[in-house]
């Protein structure tokens, strides 16, 4: 059986998991490129990894934008949509328009929490991989793509229905196809994919809340710096644990479900940061950089709320929430003001 797999936004994370499901015979692998279409148009992307060493992925098909996707009339098995998640800035799931069809899951592989919403409520008859990954990824240059640290991807289906129901008949379909799809990241040398279910996978998706709503913000506020160094700085040490555990200790009272005993500990995580010498940036302190805007919806904003529902509080991240969102405010509004 033959594979047609489309990756939606191929910057670092989505090129990298599509050059390893590219090694496949049976996988046609093609992309939607942004600014880096025409490098990657004209030559592929480049790979380098400490893995998997020196390689070219050359794409299936190569297209600028989703129309053009569309126009190809291919019949998609896997959509995998691996752009920034901005729900205060657009709805990606438009960009879905036209690519969805029977046969199509859709595969998320997004930071933050309630990113499935928009797709769901668009694609209500779509079967919705949700994925979590820790690779270390960047793309320097355009269709340059450096792999670091890590390879690690869970994805589990979304079933929110299970949260309070039982389960439907159209279940067993989400779950085989979310299956499917993580055999075939093995089979590509991805050897720490894993399928999970839909409660465990959202646990993953609080667990790296923990790591992404300490570190981003925090690396912002205290000048971009790298996590190496923050994870080095004893202060700094002190406040990002305090963050973890904050979310640690809430989110299974929100799942009704504990982590799992192979979850690392917030000293964990920390620990294995001061081996990370890359001195790679957060995603969040790199778009502030770059004037871009930073994922505080859905790392951020998201968690507070749904906690605030359920009746918990989260006050170190509200303090985190409300000192971004007004510092990418009143950035935004001097930058445009200099324009006029």
């Amino acid at each position: 059986m033959s594979f047609e797999i489309l990756v939606v936004g191929a910057g670092a994370i989505g090129a990298f998991y599509a050059s390893r499901l590219a090694q496949l015979p049976n996988a046609h692998v093609s992309v939607v490129c942004r600014s880096n279409f025409a490098a990657v148009k004209a030559n592929g992307f480049r790979v380098i990894s400490p893995q998997y060493g020196d390689y070219t992925f050359v794409p299936a098909h190569t297209f600028a934008n989703p129309d053009e996707a569309r126009k190809s009339d291919i019949q998609w098995d896997y959509v995998v949509v691996s752009t920034k998640a901005l729900p205060d800035v657009s709805d990606d799931s438009e960009i879905l328009e036209g690519l969805v069809s029977q046969r199509t899951a859709i595969v998320l592989i997004q930071n933050g929490l309630g990113v499935e919403l928009p797709y769901a409520k668009r694609f209500p008859d779509a079967a919705i991989c949700s994925a979590v990954t820790i690779a270390s990824c960047a793309q320097p240059s355009h269709g340059h793509i450096t792999h670091n640290r890590w390879t690690r991807i869970n994805s589990g289906p979304w079933l929110p229905h299970l949260d309070s129901a039982s389960a439907k008949p159209s279940d067993a379909r989400a779950v085989q196809l979310n299956q499917t799809f993580m055999a075939l990241l093995k089979e590509g040398g991805i050897k720490d994919a894993e399928a999970y279910d839909h409660a465990k996978l959202q646990l993953v998706r609080w667990h790296k809340i923990a790591i992404n709503a300490s570190m981003n913000p925090s690396s912002v506020l205290a000048g971009c710096v790298s996590n190496y160094a923050m994870s080095n700085d004893k202060d700094m040490a002190e406040h990002i644990t305090g963050v973890m555990n904050e979310v640690l200790s809430v989110a299974p009272k929100i799942l009704g479900r504990p982590f799992p005993k192979e979850f690392a500990t917030a000293e964990q995580i920390l620990r294995s940061t001061r081996k990370n010498t890359s001195e790679s940036k957060p995603s969040m302190a790199l778009d502030w950089e770059q004037g871009k805007t930073m994922e505080l919806e859905v790392i951020l904003g998201n968690p507070i709320r749904i906690a605030q529902e359920r009746g918990f509080e989260l006050p170190r991240l509200q303090t985190l929430y409300a000192l971004l969102r007004m510092a990418q405010a009143h950035r935004d509004q001097t930058n445009s003001k200099s324009k006029i």
